[in-house]
């Protein structure tokens, strides 16, 4: 058989089959609809509010849960998390949040590095803890909120370190200077209308720059040593100028007694003395001899060897011991 003579299947007759217009009407409304219903619904979490916007102006907030709108681009939906704790971090970045933190090893000292008062120069490294309160006006009231804030932060921080000395910075003035920096950035916030409410100011490290740390070091030492020996002088003044204080007192007071005393045996004797007066002046004779007879009294007992010599006589009179303790 010849090449000329093969006939194949006659194709002419083979014709596309025609599908229903109605059909493919039927098909793009089935996708229409389905595509309608899923931009139609979308989940809240329970700690995200959903603002909706229609056609880019806002038209209502969404609860949490399973909520409804228009599909897209009619209306859209933000996610707004008002009850998380966001975080805005300065003169440091945090790579791994958890037990063991890592940071970023990148430098960020033009964010931390400030002037004190004292014309001191300090490296602040610091977190601002803050929170969603009104998702309306942290959306549409200020353009590029996030770097509007941060620039509020650095603004009110170096302002708050610049009233003070390096000293209050690095020591006892750091939970004062978070307190004072809070409350003067939400008062900035709610006059911005940011809609954020912050939480606390956190002071991660605050320190000298690096190349002045062994000056600095040396300075903290030679005032802890002028601290430390101030204190032991206190510590000895107190010791020794109280009890100087006490035995002077008591000095006082026997010096005191002293006086009293003396004076009150000179008023004594003196009242003796003019009684005595007034008894002689009474009875002369009686009083010298009793006078007399007093002080013999007192005197006798003193003497050892007593000789009694009688005018009346001529001779001696025998020697009588007179004394205790005199055997003979």
């Amino acid at each position: 058989m010849n090449k000329g003579d093969f006939k194949g299947p006659d194709l002419s007759r083979i014709k596309p089959s025609k599908l229903p217009i109605r059909s493919v009407v039927g098909f793009i409304g089935l996708f229409l609809v389905a595509l309608v219903l899923w931009n139609s619904w979308f989940t809240v979490e329970p700690e995200e509010v959903g603002v909706i916007l229609r056609f880019g102006k806002y038209a209502r907030e969404a609860p949490p849960g399973l909520n409804f709108k228009l599909p897209d681009p009619i209306e859209t939906v933000i996610k707004v998390p008002v009850q998380r704790q966001l975080k805005e971090e300065f003169g440091f970045r945090t790579t791994v949040p958890g037990v063991r933190t890592k940071y970023s090893k990148s430098n960020y000292e033009n964010e931390s590095l400030m002037l004190t008062g004292d014309l001191n120069v300090a490296v602040v490294e610091w977190s601002t803890q803050y929170r969603i309160k009104d998702p309306y006006k942290f959306l549409f009231k200020v353009k590029d909120l996030r770097k509007t804030f941060r620039d509020m932060n650095e603004s009110i921080m170096r302002e708050v370190v610049g009233n003070r000395n390096v000293n209050d910075i690095l020591t006892v003035g750091r939970q004062e200077i978070a307190s004072e920096v809070k409350r003067r950035l939400q008062r900035l916030c709610d006059q911005y209308e940011t809609g954020i409410a912050v939480d606390q100011i956190v002071l991660q490290n605050v320190n000298p720059p690096d190349p002045v740390k062994p000056s600095f070091n040396e300075v903290n030492q030679a005032q802890q040593e002028k601290e430390k020996m101030i204190n032991e002088a206190m510590a000895a003044y107190n010791r020794i100028i109280p009890k100087a204080k006490g035995e002077a007192l008591k000095t006082i007071q026997q010096a005191e007694g002293y006086a009293t005393d003396r004076i009150n045996r000179a008023k004594g004797d003196a009242a003796f003395f003019d009684e005595i007066l007034k008894a002689y002046q009474r009875a002369p004779s009686v009083t010298r001899e009793r006078l007399y007879l007093e002080t013999m009294e007192n005197i006798y007992p003193k003497v050892r060897n007593k000789i009694i010599i009688d005018k009346k006589i001529k001779s001696l009179l025998p020697f009588l011991s007179l004394s205790k303790g005199d055997k003979r």
